[in-house]
């Protein structure tokens, strides 16, 4: 037996995550965070993390710092338009975005999706050369258009600068519904506005060749036959075949209302024609862009800024991001809250140390003959935050004990050891684990975290 999840369902599950994360009023708290000061090996390549128990307590082993998720969208892949490319048009049979897609944005930061892809008169696909602009068209933001390379193309919405900072990115574009009443959207939204209101169910805005059929003298009449109204297309020939079949033109002959449709020939002195109807959902193109561009995925962003008030770390790097669900308070039951929040472990000294990041220091042997072990993360004055993870062992420190480091060079006596953060790391859900390249961190920078999920 085989079975898939529908486009539907893909967004219904993006859309509860979405939901969760942006919902003020919830009980649920969603942190991106980071962390991982050691290398991963000789080379310090980044390795594949996997979906295990024991990949999720590395992660929160290695933890620093977290900090709150502050923006969140939908996003689809990112296409740009370049001239003398190849685009798809919209096709309710398509699997997916297949190698040519059938959107794209401009750099006008302007999304549009192709309803007909450009063809000539022998039926044989067009590059695009020319940049989809309605207003270079003549058309108002609701209109669909024709360019003079055979392609047609309808606005779906434009991003602003400041979405585009918190969700362009290299690989992905920010999507959404807008649901903002008119009378408070900005420019951009009341734009969204206008096209989602403008939107036709069940057009039927194409057609896909099955056969061109043979002995056609002359173009043969198209009729459209459905429960919908309003449809009409107009066949070419060449070589005795129906080489192409397009609507008649971009907004009144795509019709309405049809729930199923077929596509007939008449005349012509042909016959075995068969072109397929590309109908549009129940809510038409337009009306929801999330759904135009099969979107399932959700992009969390947040921007750690230096110390981010003591929470995070400088001077230092990371390798690791994790997206964290409901972290808790250490040695609390209650739910993590704040803006930031530092995760590692540390131990107090009766002096200043100068133990060096990144080296590992160790206490005296214990009764089996080894010793704990930790990996220095930062030092600040006589406190030395710090890591277990599998490379170094979990054995605890102990009061009043000596720790030394690699090389035996420093050595201060710990007062209290095994302290821990406000933020409880090993606390809450892991929804997300990343391995990067290694990320050095200063005082006067800013990271812009982006992590996308894909339901």
């Amino acid at each position: 037996m085989t079975a898939i999840l529908s486009d539907k369902f893909k967004f219904i599950l993006a859309e509860k995550l979405f939901d969760e994360v942006t919902n003020a009023s919830d009980s649920h708290e969603y942190y991106i965070g980071i962390g991982k000061s050691d290398a991963y090996g000789d080379p310090d390549t980044p390795v594949d993390p996997l979906r295990t128990l024991v990949e999720e307590r590395e992660l929160r082993n290695n933890l620093q710092s977290v900090k709150k998720v502050a923006a969140t969208s939908f996003v689809a892949p990112r296409y740009n338009w370049t001239s003398g490319s190849i685009y798809n048009s919209f096709n309710d049979a398509q699997v997916g975005v297949a190698a040519q897609p059938y959107y794209v944005l401009t750099d006008a930061n302007e999304v549009y999706i192709c309803l007909q892809q450009g063809k000539n008169a022998a039926g044989t696909t067009n590059t695009s050369t020319v940049k989809p602009n309605f207003t270079t068209a003549g058309v108002s933001e609701t209109q669909a258009f024709e360019t003079a390379d055979g392609y047609r193309w309808k606005l779906l919405y434009s991003i602003s600068a400041t979405r585009a900072t918190d969700f362009l990115s290299s690989s992905f574009i920010p999507v959404e519904k807008t649901t903002v009443d008119s009378s408070s959207a900005n420019a951009f939204q009341l734009q969204q506005l206008n096209i989602q209101n403008y939107s036709t169910p069940k057009q039927i805005i194409g057609t896909t060749l099955v056969s061109g059929g043979s002995g056609y003298t002359s173009a043969p009449t198209v009729s459209i036959n459905g429960n919908g109204s309003g449809a009409a297309a107009t066949a070419t020939i060449s070589g005795g075949q129906v080489v192409k079949v397009e609507m008649n033109n971009e907004s009144a002959a795509l019709g309405s209302g049809y729930d199923y449709a077929s596509i007939a020939f008449s005349g012509g002195g042909g016959a075995g024609a068969d072109f397929n109807p590309i109908i549009t959902s129940d809510i038409g193109i337009g009306n929801d862009p999330r759904k135009d561009l099969k979107s399932s995925s959700v992009m969390l962003n947040t921007k750690p800024n230096g110390t981010e008030s003591g929470t995070f770390i400088v001077d230092q790097d990371f390798r690791q991001i994790g997206v964290f669900r409901d972290l808790e308070i250490f040695d609390s039951s209650g739910v993590f809250s704040a803006a930031s929040g530092l995760a590692l472990r540390f131990m107090k000294f009766g002096q200043t140390v100068t133990f060096a990041k990144d080296d590992v220091i160790r206490g005296p042997a214990i009764a089996d003959g080894s010793r704990p072990q930790a990996h220095v993360v930062d030092v600040q004055d006589s406190i030395v935050y710090y890591t277990q993870n599998d490379e170094t062992g979990f054995t605890a420190f102990t009061d009043g004990t000596l720790i030394d480091d690699r090389d035996g060079s420093e050595q201060a006596t710990v007062d209290s050891a095994n302290k821990y953060s406000i933020v409880d790391q090993y606390s809450g859900d892991v929804l997300y684990i990343e391995n990067r390249n290694r990320v050095a961190r200063s005082a006067s920078q800013t990271e812009d975290i982006k992590v996308v999920i894909t339901v």
